[in-house]
């Protein structure tokens, strides 16, 4: 294992080497900036044609047969008093008024017919926005405050629930665990793909017999995987670096909400058993992916099995709701104890706080095992088919052979 050192710092520079994996690391971040660039002129725009529409001026005529509208506010929009409906109508087609509400008797049973001159297929809702707001702030002026609050939907709640007598934190605490399933999401989708062809790549360029020559399969793998580890770090800190300094740089502008880490609880148990599901999964899939690699004479016939793999991995979180609701049914179960279908579920159950401690430790045994015999078949695979260029092994070809 001398060798394992070249093998990593030549994996890490070949690959920072190349623009491909730059462009992939930027492009999170710049098509983030862009879309942040598009929402906050987006809303500026929408201010200021929302301005523009409050301060433009237009004749109205009210006809307000259930005597709701109060003659203040008439008063305040400038509205004049139509004695019929078709005297409001006949205005509006004359050009007399730019436009006419008629309120009919019954609010309850009837409605309320807005007219008005054609501005525009987006300006021409200003008329039936300006008639309710009329109804409502008339329903405001003729109740006492309490009602005006109840009736606006504008009562202020404040709940309170406890565990084991302290206050419980609600959401916030799956902010810290749920950081691990976030991360599974992005190192797998990211590198998944850079992972299944690292091995074929030297297969397919004729290189391999001079690499194996002077370095063992085992040395050579174990190096791979260390160093799309190193690779996925860099790539991650990449992309959050520039989002983090973004969200405190433009928040306002922005008006993202503002985000207290402060009041984020801790939970050291949660954070480890996620932690530690993290690492064990990115390994067992990163293994998956290097024996698949290295069982496939080219990195094309590799990737037809890459779709297999994320629907295996990516499938359960379609059941999602029910690791939450029913985390003891026995689907929920087989899924989280399955190796190659637990990590989702262990992560937003261990997110979540339904995990517990036993049923981990036993689902995280079982992941390691699974991760000790891939790589351990991968180095196998390679062993055996690093010089076939021109067929895939089989199974009973690599259990066949000895060491």
């Amino acid at each position: 294992m001398h060798n394992l050192g070249t093998v990593v710092r030549f994996e890490i520079i070949r690959t920072l080497k190349k623009r491909s994996f730059w462009i992939a690391a930027f492009a999170v971040p710049v098509i983030v900036g862009a879309i942040g660039a598009v929402v906050y002129f987006s809303n500026k725009t929408s201010e200021s044609q929302t301005e523009s529409l409050a301060n433009e001026q237009y004749s109205l005529g009210i006809a307000d047969e259930s005597h709701f509208i109060t003659p203040a506010l008439k008063k305040a929009v400038n509205a004049e008093t139509v004695t019929s409906k078709t005297a409001g109508i006949d205005a509006v087609k004359s050009g007399k008024l730019d436009a006419f509400f008629y309120y009919p008797a019954d609010l309850n049973t009837q409605t309320v017919e807005v007219y008005g001159k054609e501005v525009g297929i987006f300006k021409d809702s200003r008329y039936q926005t300006l008639a309710n707001q009329l109804l409502t702030q008339s329903a405001s002026a003729k109740t006492d405050p309490a009602m005006r609050t109840v009736l606006q939907n504008r009562v202020q709640y404040n709940s309170t629930t406890y565990n084991n007598g302290e206050i419980d934190k609600g959401f916030l605490k799956l902010i810290a665990p749920a950081t691990f399933l976030v991360l599974f999401y992005f190192m797998i989708a990211t590198f998944g793909n850079q992972i299944l062809t690292s091995v074929t790549e030297e297969k397919e360029n004729r290189v391999i017999e001079m690499i194996l020559a002077t370095i063992k399969p085992t040395t050579l793998l174990v190096g791979k995987l260390l160093s799309l580890i190193v690779l996925a770090v860099i790539q991650m800190v990449v992309i959050l670096v520039p989002i983090v300094a973004g969200y405190f740089m433009f928040k306002s502008q922005l008006s993202l909400p503002n985000l207290d880490l402060s009041s984020i609880p801790l939970d050291p148990l949660a954070i480890t058993l996620g932690a530690t599901i993290f690492i064990v999964s990115y390994l067992m899939y990163t293994g998956i992916l290097m024996t698949l690699g290295a069982a496939m004479p080219t990195a094309k016939e590799a990737g037809g099995f890459f779709g297999a793999i994320m629907a295996l991995t990516f499938g359960p979180l379609y059941a999602a709701p029910l690791f939450i609701s029913s985390p003891d049914s026995p689907f929920v179960q087989a899924l989280s104890y399955f190796p190659l279908t637990a990590p989702i579920p262990l992560l937003l159950r261990n997110a979540v706080g339904n995990l517990q401690l036993i049923p981990a430790l036993i689902a995280i045994a079982l992941l390691l095992a699974t991760t000790v015999f891939t790589i351990s078949i991968g180095v196998r695979i390679f062993r055996f088919g690093a010089l076939e260029y021109s067929r895939k092994l089989s199974a009973k070809e690599v259990l066949r052979r000895k060491s």
